[in-house]
């Protein structure tokens, strides 16, 4: 069953917990990360992003999304990650996805507010949630530096713009970070949530550390994105033994984007969702 992100996610932000919003690239990854919220009997957030439009159109990603989610035990929201293109987020809320993120954190901050208005306008009217950004979520390499999220900036944007959620950045980086952990900044956590009656969502959740984001979610993030571990996870299972027939190797990495997926549920503290 497709819903919208709303009530899940408001719930999470009231009660201190978070979900997680699985990035999938092919079947085999949306039935692993459907597999984990049907073992915890839990909602689960499946994104498409734009950016991965080269190896699974938005076409091909909207109809696996549709055919799985409409027959999963859990309740699904399918989601457009990363949408940087209006008119592509447009077409997908228009055909399907019950929630969209426009991302026009790039832009000036009065165009990230036009273009994200519009946007919403629009989505609105079809009961899609729309999810956008304030501040800059970088890479995780030595020349792309992260611009955190201002608090007042973070206010007007809401109200400006009527976004339903908000991703913001608190100290996470895009990708596998070449040293250590990052330093999340729950103070900036904490004071958005004070100031701010919408969803705080965190990107680039992978290889943050475990501690890093329980602690996050108890602060206020809502919804924490997983991309790169459930994707490198895949790689590893493919790279650390011979297999037989190809069947084999799907099977091993079904089973660990499972794994995988099931222990951020634990991480964030999901189970506390009750429906």
């Amino acid at each position: 069953m497709l819903i919208s992100s709303n009530e899940i996610l408001q719930e999470a932000r009231k009660n201190g917990f978070a979900f997680p919003h699985f990035n999938y690239w092919d079947d085999l990854s949306i039935k692993a990360e459907l597999a984990a919220a049907e073992v915890k009997g839990l909602p689960v957030i499946l994104a498409w992003a734009q950016k991965h439009g080269p190896q699974i159109s938005i076409e091909e990603a909207l109809n696996l999304g549709k055919f799985y989610g409409s027959r999963a035990k859990v309740p699904v929201v399918l989601h457009l990650d990363h949408g940087t293109d209006p008119e592509l987020v447009k077409w997908g809320a228009f055909h399907g996805f019950s929630s969209v993120m426009i991302d026009a954190s790039n832009e000036k901050f009065n165009d990230n507010v036009r273009i994200t208005r519009d946007v919403v306008k629009y989505c609105h009217h079809l009961g899609v949630t729309v999810e956008a950004e304030v501040g800059h979520v970088g890479t995780a390499s030595a020349d792309d530096s992260t611009t955190y999220t201002e608090v007042k900036t973070a206010v007007e944007f809401v109200k400006e713009t009527k976004v339903d959620s908000l991703a913001v950045s608190i100290g996470t980086s895009h990708g596998v970070y070449k040293k250590g952990r990052p330093k999340l900044n729950f103070e900036r956590i904490k004071k958005l949530k004070e100031a701010i009656n919408v969803p705080l969502v965190c990107h680039g959740g992978s290889s943050s550390g475990n501690a890093n984001l329980n602690e996050a979610a108890k602060s206020g993030i809502a919804k924490i994105n997983i991309y790169t571990d459930l994707a490198n996870t895949a790689l590893h299972v493919a790279q650390k033994m011979t297999y037989d027939t190809e069947f084999e190797l799907l099977k091993a990495q079904r089973s660990a984007i499972q794994v995988m997926s099931e222990h951020y549920y634990d991480v964030f503290e999901t189970a506390k969702y009750s429906y």
